[in-house]
């Protein structure tokens, strides 16, 4: 090791779950920052730290990556950044491969690798505290002269951790002699042996909590209870715990607008900051709450061990319809709300599934559309037992939430064939140990993640917000006027007129026009249609109290029941079409999700409405 400059720029480099994030937090704190590689969805995360010297250095969080034969989006940005290809990029002056201390047998294959590169790097042995309560004994001073590149011990999840790092930072090691190519598999497999042989002694019984436990977890039928419960656990915190916390955010925006509103004068200037600024702004705000409980469980699922173990046991089911176990999680979420689904699948290394499981997630029935239902089902499906303890009105929601599963089924599986990907992708992970989630680390991922979806939905929500405020408030209704506002706003001229395109599912005008406002969400069509006839309730379920007998009579069954099976596929919501295109950069992917789900929400209601139709349903 030559006595060189102080790094000025670090990237750390490691396969997922070796800790390398909680090393990044470590070092850097607070001093970091979130965006997105060019031209890419993956995530990048840079920051800062001084050294003992003085020197102030930049440290990059490379995704993760099990080799550096990219079989991932994540993979290849991590190759490319390495070895300095990756555009706007600089290569980095020192890599830090940190790896799991308790698992060397598959982290120092990546090792390898990255000696390979010929770059001046350095080994940070993570996790060392469990390696010793296990008793794993490393011979660090072996290991490091094997691998020909400093060797230092850290502990990510202490304060203290990364000493012995930061030492070995003040000075840059030399590079090590770079290979032509990158070792073949069964040379790594062969060098892996012989320095654990050298380096590691292993207890007799290595891991015995970790295997005791996957004994139950991985279990065919024993393991699949326990995701199950711990799935439902998941749903009930996105879907009931973020509803007080929602509540409150909706309470406080209405307080705002009312205060803002008593202190300005009536007009156009009060009805744009009550209408369309506050109230835009808190429509995207109050998704905030189901984000956090959803990544609060998803980080630590993901820090304790046990989100590859789930993926696992889900992947063989899900491969049949094209997709992998790691998509189970972000289309679960979608029930409570498709924005924190999509956003989730930031998981899935795989760029074919993720892209698939996007645009699948919005047929996951959102919370938004209970409302919706509920109104519907209450008019037109009479309440009574079908069978013992069975009410129709039941099965008809539960009907709508299964369509809804097996139609993102089909069209996942029609995706693959369409994409001539007959053959499996199989998912090569591996099975951490189990270890207790860090609170720092929990804390400093869901406020990234906050400020992420904040920045990139708040600002093209509340713009495409006010827009719609405007289409609903102007022209103002002529003097003498006794019909409602709307119907004289441009919003009521262009629902008249969609008339003639949703004429033939059995859409009146009344309908047309609420479809204009729940542009922005699905829940506020109920509080649409009471507007649209006139009605003056306080909330969305006294609407709903008024318009029921009103649809009821003014209605025809068919009508309704195709406005119900519309919105199993109605992608009439803003924010999801914003997330897809945030997630994807793809305008052209925004649209085919558009398209494609307007397509089947048209066909199907056209269906059932002429279904309806010839029963005697008009």
């Amino acid at each position: 090791m030559s006595p060189l400059a102080p790094p000025a720029r670090i990237a750390l480099a490691g396969n997922p779950n070796c800790g390398k994030t909680a090393l990044f937090n470590l070092l850097t704190g607070s001093r970091q920052k979130v965006a997105n590689y060019a031209g890419v969805t993956v995530e990048r995360k840079e920051g800062w730290f001084t050294l003992p010297s003085g020197r102030r250095c930049s440290v990059l969080d490379l995704p993760g990556a099990y080799s550096l034969h990219a079989a991932s989006l994540d993979e290849a940005v991590t190759r490319d950044l390495i070895r300095g290809f990756y555009p706007g990029e600089p290569a980095p002056d020192l890599l830090v491969c940190v790896v799991d201390a308790t698992n060397l047998r598959l982290h120092l294959r990546f090792v390898l690798e990255l000696r390979a590169l010929g770059r001046p790097m350095l080994v940070a042995l993570n996790m060392m505290d469990v390696a010793r309560r296990r008793g794993i004994h490393i011979d660090v001073a072996t290991l490091a002269r094997e691998l020909g590149v400093p060797v230092v011990e850290t502990v990510a999840v202490r304060r203290d951790g990364a000493q012995a790092l930061v030492q070995a930072l003040q000075q840059v090691p030399a590079a090590a002699p770079a290979a032509h190519q990158l070792p073949e598999d069964a040379a790594l497999h062969a060098e892996v042996r012989r320095l654990l042989d050298l380096a590691v002694r292993m207890p007799r019984r290595t891991a015995a909590i970790d295997d005791a436990l996957d004994r139950w977890l991985l279990h065919p039928v024993i393991g699949g209870l326990v995701l199950a419960l711990v799935m439902f656990l998941i749903f009930q915190a996105v879907y009931a715990w973020a509803a007080p916390l929602m509540d409150g955010i909706e309470a406080a925006t209405a307080w705002v607008g009312l205060h803002v509103g008593q202190v300005l004068p009536e007009g156009p200037l009060r009805s744009l900051l009550v209408d369309g600024v506050i109230a835009g702004a808190g429509s995207v705000i109050v998704f905030l709450p189901q984000i956090l409980i959803l990544f609060l469980f998803i980080l630590a699922l993901e820090e304790s061990g046990y989100l590859p173990r789930a993926a696992f046991l889900l992947d063989r089911p899900m491969a049949a319809a094209g997709l992998s176990g790691r998509s189970f999680i972000p289309l679960l979420s979608s029930f409570a709300c498709a924005v924190p689904g999509i956003m989730a699948t930031r998981s899935i290394q795989d760029p074919r599934d993720r892209l698939t499981t996007i645009l699948v997630a919005p047929l996951m029935t959102c919370s938004a559309r209970l409302p919706i239902y509920t109104l519907l089902i209450g008019a037109f499906v009479p309440r009574r037992e079908v069978f013992t303890g069975l009410n129709l009105q039941g099965l008809v929601l539960f009907a709508l939430y299964m369509a809804g599963i097996l139609s993102a089924l089909l069209v996942s599986f029609a995706m693959k064939t369409w994409r001539r990907d007959a053959g499996e992708h199989p998912l090569l992970m591996e099975l951490p140990s189990y270890r207790l989630p860090h609170p720092r680390d929990l804390l400093i991922g869901l406020w990234e993640r906050a400020l992420i979806f904040l920045k990139r939905v708040g600002g093209i929500i509340l713009a495409l917000t006010v827009l719609l405020w405007f289409l609903l408030s102007f022209p103002a209704p002529p003097p003498g006027a006794t019909g409602p506002a709307i119907d004289y706003s441009l919003a009521g001229r262009i629902g008249h007129a969609l008339t003639y395109v949703f004429a033939p599912i059995g859409f009146n005008w009344q309908i047309c026009i609420a479809l204009i406002p729940g542009l922005a969400a699905r829940e506020v069509v109920v509080s649409s249609l009471a507007t649209v006839y006139a009605l003056s309730a306080g909330s969305d379920d006294a609407a709903a109290q008024a318009l029921a007998p009103l649809i009821q009579s003014q209605w025809s069954l068919a009508t309704g029941l195709s406005l119900l099976v519309w919105y199993i596929y109605a992608p009439q919501c803003l924010s999801t079409l914003v997330t897809i295109r945030r997630e994807t950069h793809s305008w052209r992917q925004t649209a085919f999700a558009a398209g494609y789900l307007f397509a089947l929400a048209y066909l199907a209601s056209l269906l059932t409405y002429r279904i309806a139709l010839m029963l005697g349903a008009g």
